[in-house]
């Protein structure tokens, strides 16, 4: 039965509570006070969907960048890479080109010095042909008088060739100093010599 009379009370507390305009007032003041809540959650809502939206494009953004980054990072190893390599080959090739420079200033030295003998020995010939050719002309001259025997020069150095230009007729000579004997080749050569003065 008490729970009954509770119920009762209870229920008459509520009719007067919806019945006075005080409990109106509040609950519209409530109602109010919720919506304001409702927007204000729908606006954190929006406002916190836009800043994770905000971050995972920014994440995108950098994660991009760190790729790109990366990228250019292996790019520039790579160059590197291949400019130590070049300057390697350079090196190499340097001091390849050093060495042949060595050798060829070695070169140019000797030719130098070799030039400088062969100008000192053209001297001397020179010097010798001045007085030596002359006697040697004369000495050739004074054999073709006494022998009337005109000698080719351009044979082999075994071969005496020549023309003896004798009183009536010229007679070719063709000597093999190789097979036969200085002194037979002398007596031949003699036997054309007129003993006639």
């Amino acid at each position: 039965m008490a729970q009954v009379q509770d119920l009762l009370e209870t229920g008459e507390a509520l009719v007067y509570i919806i019945n006075s305009s005080q409990t109106e007032n509040q609950l519209r003041q409530v109602k109010e006070a919720q919506q304001t809540f409702f927007d204000q959650h729908v606006e954190t809502k929006k406002i916190v969907t836009q800043i994770l939206k905000d971050i995972g494009q920014t994440e995108e953004s950098v994660g991009q960048r760190l790729l790109d980054m990366e990228e250019q990072k292996n790019q520039k190893e790579q160059e590197l890479e291949s400019l130590e390599e070049q300057l390697r080959q350079y090196t190499a090739k340097s001091q390849m080109t050093d060495s042949e420079l060595q050798f060829l200033q070695k070169e140019f030295e000797s030719l130098r010095n070799a030039e400088h003998e062969l100008q000192s020995l053209q001297q001397e010939v020179d010097e010798d042909t001045t007085e030596v050719i002359p006697s040697a002309v004369f000495i050739a001259q004074l054999y073709y008088k006494v022998t009337k025997i005109k000698w080719e020069h351009d044979t082999e150095p075994h071969i005496l060739k020549g023309v003896h230009y004798g009183a009536d007729l010229a007679t070719p000579i063709n000597i093999d100093t190789s097979v036969r004997s200085r002194s037979d080749v002398s007596d031949q050569l003699w036997g054309f010599v007129s003993t006639e003065w």
